[in-house]
């Protein structure tokens, strides 16, 4: 169990530094409905992942069981085709990084999110968290990792929980803290979101490229 968790503590890493939806979610703070909108987000968003990991967990379980000794091929194929898809992405985000001096480009929803529901916050929560292809690829590395795994079901139970937590805890931290306390933070999070903005492009790329490379050197090994 301890060597699947620290398989997927990385993956769950790579999910929760995201800076799109912890964007998002300060949008909504800073928002006139913040509690109303940041709360549907964050159920969202957890609902996502915990959807995306299990799946993936499934499929994984039903791959033929191999000899604990032998090479595990299949896993490796699947660990190659990630980690060379994390990389593709890496690449993708480096490039749309902005120039010294230009603003960068956020996606087109974030100008009307002043207008979203709460059912909106929760289909977009659910979206950017179980429909993004980067958090796709984590979901399916991990849910290889622990399908994979000759876990009883209580351990795989718990590891999917470690990895929902950790993956939700910087769009989960900011809402709760918001919550607790909204006056003192509007300040901070309007400081944080403008920094995400500009650093997002090279945060994702370097995650990206960091992850990518770990899947194709674990994916290497298992033949």
């Amino acid at each position: 169990m301890n060597q699947t968790i620290g398989a997927i503590l990385p993956l769950a890493l790579g999910v929760a530094i995201s800076p799109i939806p912890i964007i998002a979610a300060i949008l909504m703070l800073l928002s006139p409905k913040a509690r109303v909108t940041s709360v549907g987000f964050l159920l969202g968003w957890l609902v996502g992942i915990i959807v995306a990991v299990t799946v993936f967990t499934l499929l994984a379980s039903v791959l033929p069981e191999e000899d604990p000794d032998a090479s595990k091929p299949i896993q490796g194929v699947i660990q190659l085709l990630l980690g060379a898809g994390l990389l593709v992405l890496a690449v993708g985000q480096w490039r749309k990084r902005p120039k010294p001096g230009e603003e960068p480009m956020l996606p087109k929803w974030m100008q009307a999110i002043d207008k979203v529901t709460f059912v909106g916050a929760l289909g977009l929560g659910f979206l950017l968290s179980a429909l993004n292809p980067k958090n796709l690829i984590m979901a399916a590395g991990a849910g290889t990792a622990i399908g994979a795994a000759a876990l009883s079901t209580g351990e795989v139970v718990g590891v999917i929980a470690i990895y929902v937590v950790i993956a939700a805890s910087t769009v989960a931290i900011p809402v709760i803290a918001y919550l607790v306390a909204s006056a003192r933070l509007r300040g901070p999070l309007d400081a944080l979101r403008v920094w995400l903005a500009h650093e997002n492009a090279v945060i994702m790329a370097v995650l990206l490229l960091v992850i990518g490379v770990s899947l194709l050197g674990k994916g290497i090994g298992s033949f």
